[in-house]
């Protein structure tokens, strides 16, 4: 299979993370616009409180900094040693709608009982890109 499959889910977690950014941004200045919070405080985040809608994103904007980083680097690894095949593209997609799933949850409703499922759900796909991206290069 070919190894630069895995870039598309690769890039469609980047535009996730991008998507969440610009709705930070765009509720931070709506938030400084509507003077629910002043400007000031971005500068140090001090000196105030970040309204709830814009602190909720600007903490899910992090956390797509954090487990993500794990699934760039078994993608990129599985491509460097070549053992790019059916099962490590489906996990990979399937992590990424798991995280697009958490994110619509997270940023939304935030119903957490929806969110820990939609958490876990791209943990177990982590999981198993790992397991078996591992089995596979002690295989060959």
């Amino acid at each position: 299979m070919n190894a630069k499959l895995l870039v598309y889910p690769m890039a469609a977690m980047v535009a996730l993370t991008a998507s969440v950014l610009v709705r930070l941004f765009r509720a931070r200045v709506r938030a400084v616009t509507t003077g629910a919070v002043d400007a000031a405080y971005f500068r140090t985040y001090q000196n105030g409180v970040e309204p709830a809608a814009s602190a909720k994103l600007a903490r899910h904007f992090s956390n797509l900094f954090e487990v993500p980083v794990l699934f760039y680097v078994g993608c990129l690894a599985a491509m460097v040693l070549d053992q790019v095949n059916l099962v490590l593209l489906v996990l990979a997609w399937l992590y990424v709608v798991a995280r697009a799933i958490h994110t619509w949850v997270h940023t939304g409703s935030n119903r957490l009982r929806q969110r820990i499922n939609a958490y876990f759900a791209s943990w177990l796909a982590l999981l198993a890109l790992w397991i078996t991206l591992v089995v596979r290069v002690v295989a060959s």
